[in-house]
């Protein structure tokens, strides 16, 4: 047994396994004392911007806490960044573009761009360009939630809104049969409203304003539209007389029919069907009679102002002895004082037209006149 232990056979493989499991021990113990002390930990770092990112937190947290109004003039600036970024790198822009299009919150969209911003913080070209769009943000006047039309600030224009959208679907039925555009109807009734609203104060607190209702004349003029009595028999005759040159077809004769025969009970039904406090269709139908009766006059004189509003709510002011076709029409009518402030009616229809107030419930269609008829 003795010559076995000494042998080279035995002394080999022996001392082999007896370094090799002491080189591994000694690993091991290494190993567990470096992790014991931390010895093989990196040494990590604070990324160079850390300041910048808390700033970012920081800003966002609380600037973003404003108003709509406030973030409109977001979206323009970012609008205005993007275009900037796209002289430098079209990919990012586009990239932005797409989420600001696709209706994302501007809070994320800023948070790209600056972004960007920070990456390109050593490009001086790029820099002078954003510091400029801050600079012209910095010196812009105080914004305000009024709207830049005077008028539509006013304590009436808040209740008109309110009362007129009771009767949409009365003017959207007037609009379908006709072919008159919406808009353009609420555009000659505004003037008339508002006239109303601003002169008669005592009957706005009492009833008006806390009813939030349209005001129907009863006296001179009828309706929510003002319509006189010798306008409404002009209107009604010009529908039946194919020699008129306001005449609108045969499909559209009998818009205006009474059920009674003789010249009394006409009389009496117009004005009950006029200044009906609960319905206010008829003065609806026939201001819109009214306006393509015009447009159909000037469109056969050589002089179309389908597309001009101010016009059509002018001569529906004024009536038709003042419809006297020419390439030159004058935009005037009424003066209506609105807190002492003069305007003409044709320019209050104008400015509602086109204003935007009230779009979600009277937009533009594609024609003012007989958009339908393609349908």
């Amino acid at each position: 047994m003795k010559k076995l232990f000494k042998s080279k056979w035995f002394k080999i493989p022996y001392y082999t396994l007896l370094y090799a499991f002491a080189i591994a021990g000694f690993f091991l113990i290494a190993s567990y004392t470096a992790i014991k002390f931390g010895f093989t930990k990196e040494s990590g770092m604070v990324d160079a911007n850390n300041r910048y990112f808390q700033e970012m937190q920081d800003k966002y947290n609380q600037d973003f806490k404003v108003d709509s109004v406030t973030m409109v003039q977001k979206r323009y600036e970012a609008m205005e960044r993007i275009i900037v970024l796209n002289e430098y790198y079209p990919q990012n822009a586009q990239y932005i573009l797409s989420v600001l299009q696709d209706g994302a919150d501007s809070y994320e969209v800023l948070r790209m761009l600056d972004a960007v911003d920070l990456q390109l913080k050593e490009n001086k070209s790029y820099q002078k360009a954003i510091s400029k769009i801050r600079f012209n943000s910095k010196q812009a006047k105080e914004v305000t939630t009024l709207s830049a039309f005077e008028w539509m600030n006013i304590a009436e224009w808040k209740t008109f809104k309110e009362a007129v959208a009771k009767d949409k679907k009365l003017i959207d039925s007037v609009a379908n049969q006709t072919g008159v555009e919406g808009r353009l109807i609420v555009s000659c009734l505004v003037g008339e409203q508002i006239r109303l609203f601003n002169s008669s104060r005592e009957a706005y607190k009492k009833w008006i304003g806390p009813l939030k209702v349209l005001s129907v004349e009863s006296q001179f003029s009828f309706g929510v539209t003002g319509i006189k009595e010798h306008t409404a028999k002009n209107i009604e005759s010009h529908l039946k007389n194919p020699n008129s040159i306001f005449y609108l077809g045969p499909q559209y004769e009998h818009l205006l029919n009474f059920k009674g025969q003789d010249t009394a009970t006409v009389n009496k039904e117009r004005i009950d069907r006029l200044t009906d406090f609960h319905n206010h269709y008829y003065s609806y139908m026939y201001a819109a009679v009214f306006l393509k009766q015009m447009k159909v006059q000037w469109e056969k004189a050589g002089f179309p102002i389908d597309k001009r509003p101010e016009i059509l709510a002018t001569l529906f002011n004024v009536g038709y002895p003042q419809s006297k076709p020419k390439s030159n029409p004058r935009v005037g009518g009424s003066t209506i004082k609105i807190y002492e402030k003069p305007y003409s009616f044709g320019a209050i229809a104008y400015q509602f037209y086109y204003s935007g107030e009230l779009f979600d419930l009277f937009p533009f269609e594609k024609k003012k006149f007989d958009w339908n008829e393609d349908a």
